[in-house]
């Protein structure tokens, strides 16, 4: 008889760190980022994060340096991160080089596709020290995210 997989028990949350203007969502710019709000991802990830038998940290900040801090703290304190950086994804390398010194599994979400719009947010910094990109897929994307990276911390 065959042995059953052993899956890896996690106890640390997910920290789901987003960054500026995502305190808008569902009023800034639906056409392009939807009607959902930032509190009804949050009550999504922390549903489907449940499912996994994984705790959620949600957080979102217009502060560089406050994001930056958050990804200090995960680097102790989460099983891994999902990053919605926002604008800072094209802009920051202080946040790069805090998702370098990350050590655990990071996955960039966005809620469009920056591929298809304007050409400054074609270049993410976050994306080369992530181990997924997840983009286009508006909300669900974060659910998405969510089972990507309990498949990532539970091996």
């Amino acid at each position: 008889m065959a042995k059953k997989a052993q899956s890896k028990q996690v106890s640390l949350p997910i920290y789901v760190l987003n960054g500026p203007t995502l305190n808008l969502l569902g009023e800034r710019e639906p056409e392009i980022y939807g009607r959902t709000t930032l509190a009804e991802i949050s009550k999504m990830v922390t549903a489907r994060a449940k499912a996994h038998g994984l705790a959620v940290v949600f957080r979102q900040s217009n502060h560089e340096g406050e994001l930056i801090d958050w990804v200090q703290e995960a680097r102790k304190k989460s099983c891994g991160v999902i990053l919605n950086g926002a604008a800072f994804t094209h802009t920051s390398i202080a946040l790069y080089d805090a998702l370098r010194a990350l050590d655990k599994p990071l996955i960039e979400v966005h809620l469009s596709n920056p591929a298809a719009r304007e050409p400054f947010r074609h270049h993410s910094y976050v994306s080369r020290v992530a181990n997924g990109v997840i983009c286009g897929l508006g909300a669900d994307g974060y659910v998405v995210a969510v089972d990507a990276i309990s498949k990532l911390v539970k091996g």
